[in-house]
């Protein structure tokens, strides 16, 4: 098997990111529990739309963790596919409109 940088094993050592800074680990920690709690959206929306994220910022801890909590969360593979989808498009489109500036500066340069 191909040794890759990504590890599986340090996702379940992220708790650990604290030993070396445990204030700010713990503001972290406090606030990313309260951010995933049930609110306006259910935390099964909310981790439907981090495995969306995971996928745009290319985070493999990410998506390993949720895609195991949407599992946990009877989300099935039809929804979470869509969700990717969902993200490819908006990264898609995001790249494709920063054409509108290169189309702009090549007008104005090639006049």
């Amino acid at each position: 098997m191909k040794k890759t940088y990504y590890d599986p094993a340090d996702l379940k050592q992220f708790k650990n990111i604290t030993d070396w800074s445990p204030e700010l680990g713990e503001k972290f920690f406090d606030y990313y529990n309260t951010v995933f709690k049930e609110g306006a959206l259910s935390a099964r929306e909310k981790s439907l739309i981090a495995l969306a994220v995971a996928h745009t910022i290319q985070c493999p801890y990410c998506i390993d963790a949720y895609t195991q909590d949407g599992l946990k969360r009877g989300i099935d593979k039809s929804e979470m596919m869509e969700a990717l989808h969902v993200a490819g498009a908006i990264r898609g489109g995001a790249s494709l409109v920063h054409g509108v500036q290169m189309m702009d500066i090549y007008n104005k340069k090639s006049m």
